[in-house]
């Protein structure tokens, strides 16, 4: 049986965490979706496509990796693409307490769904997508803590 794997998120932007993350996954699973979802209580920063694009390009040379956009519940999403696991970073402990409940639902609404943590390597910690919408809002320079081989004038706003 294939090992499929779904990496739910907003990935507004996607960061050097997040890719941090899949890449030390790409060895667990066969297959692994990352799957853009909308999430009700955000309003989006970057537009979907820009977001979309961004993955594709820092993935490119990884068959193994394909994007998704999903509106609707992460397990419903499994299910049309048949993924047995839900792989999330955990970079704190707060973290882990939100993912943790969120595992628990899910587990509770299927079953045969695992989720896998994974923790940030230590110097990823610190890195999130709002301080990153911050820094880009303010005219600074993100690009630390953005994928290697973006164009940057793309995180620039007009």
């Amino acid at each position: 049986m294939e090992r499929i794997a779904i990496f739910p998120g907003s990935f507004d932007p996607f960061t050097v965490g997040h890719e941090s993350i899949v890449r030390r996954a790409i060895s667990m699973f066969d297959k692994i979706y990352i799957m853009i979802g909308f999430n009700a209580n955000k309003k989006p920063f970057f537009p979907i496509e820009k977001r979309m694009k961004w993955i594709n390009q820092v993935f490119e040379n990884e068959p193994t990796i394909e994007v998704r956009l999903h509106e609707g519940l992460t397990v419903d999403f499994c299910k049309e693409v048949g993924a047995k696991y839900i792989l999330r970073g955990i970079r704190t402990s707060s973290d882990f307490e939100y993912e943790r409940s969120i595992a628990q639902i899910n587990k509770k609404m299927h079953p045969e769904i695992e989720s896998v943590f994974l923790l940030t390597l230590p110097e990823h910690t610190p890195v999130n997508a709002s301080i990153i919408r911050d820094i880009v809002s303010h005219g600074g320079d993100a690009s630390l803590f953005l994928p290697k081989g973006l164009d940057m004038s793309e995180f620039k706003i007009e």
